[in-house]
């Protein structure tokens, strides 16, 4: 089933969740035992992250290096399968620009199409970490909204071989990113939404949220996105805090603000174990107010924290 029409057809706020592929060398055992606590809130759907390949140079026995492509975290395709087969709930494979050609984004689209899945959240994904800024594969998407159109156009049976006849289109329902406190690349706010409006022009379907912890910064969002034409479902995303090093880990790697009387709570904490507590209630608070005012999902990033998570929704 659609993401689309899960929120078209809800009688209120739904939930869903967000989890990583497992290391490579680490079975499937370990995203079930994730994944195990929080099927009893029955999730709308569950996204399931893709990670781009990486480059590494690799000593040989005369000395030299030679470079090597690895995926730390391959399987989103089989993982996506394997959890609407076990816990019956639709899943969202994210798509990235990111180490893909437009063939390779072809054939996955259609491995998944195959699979029955409805959905897929468009993404550009980060850069590789041996690049300082994001450099597409040879022959791939440089950015969100080519590979949103890629998507389109095979939803309308448009194929890479143009000489094709006959064909069958998919039927995805795509989502994309949107950023309460501005893409860290986008020169302002301003900017940020005329390129997010542009990918609901094209023809995305929601948008769901990086994470943020002031909601007014994702109800002045909803007022932006209103003024600038945006008038697609908008799903916040939420992560909980549970240590003290994210109080600068997450400003570095997600380029989001953390609220002065959150972060004075976390410093003035004596463990991480307290530093939890804090962060499970900040999260539920913002949750509550959220579905108060109507949202039309919440989305859990989960990221090793299913506990947390579980407590939150337990309590709404």
């Amino acid at each position: 089933m659609k993401v689309i029409d899960h929120i078209n057809q809800a009688k209120e706020t739904l939930v869903s969740f967000e989890v990583l592929p497992p290391l490579k060398g680490k079975g499937i055992g370990a995203l079930y035992k994730h994944l195990d606590p929080l099927m009893e809130f029955k999730p709308a759907y569950i996204n399931v992250t893709y990670h781009r390949s990486e480059h590494i140079f690799r000593k040989r026995a005369d000395g030299n290096f030679e470079k090597v492509v690895i995926r730390k975290r391959p399987g989103t395709e089989a993982i996506c399968a394997s959890i609407m087969n076990k816990y019956n709930v639709d899943t969202v494979p994210h798509l990235i620009c990111g180490g893909f050609s437009v063939q390779d984004t072809e054939d996955a689209l259609l491995t998944l199409s195959y699979l029955g899945i409805d959905n897929v959240l468009v993404l550009r994904g980060d850069a590789a970490k041996n690049e300082t800024s994001f450099e597409p594969e040879k022959g791939g998407h440089k950015y969100a909204i080519d590979l949103l159109k890629q998507v389109v156009n095979l939803n309308h049976g448009i194929y890479l071989e143009e000489e094709l006849k006959g064909t069958d289109g998919t039927k995805f329902c795509t989502g994309i990113a949107g950023y309460p406190e501005k893409h860290f690349e986008a020169p302002n706010m301003e900017a940020d939404l005329h390129y997010l409006k542009a990918k609901v022009d094209a023809g995305a379907e929601y948008i769901v949220t990086q994470m943020f912890f002031d909601n007014k910064k994702f109800f002045e969002f909803q007022k932006h996105c209103l003024a600038a034409g945006i008038h697609v479902p908008i799903i916040p995303g939420l992560k909980p805090i549970t240590s003290k090093k994210q109080l600068t880990v997450i400003p570095r790697t997600f380029h989001v603000d953390l609220p002065s009387d959150l972060a004075d709570e976390i410093l003035k904490a004596s463990s991480d174990e307290v530093v939890e507590q804090i962060g499970t209630e900040w999260l539920l608070t913002q949750s509550k107010e959220l579905k108060k005012a109507g949202v039309p999902v919440l989305h859990y990033y989960t990221l090793g924290k299913p506990h947390v998570i579980a407590n939150v929704v337990k309590e709404l």
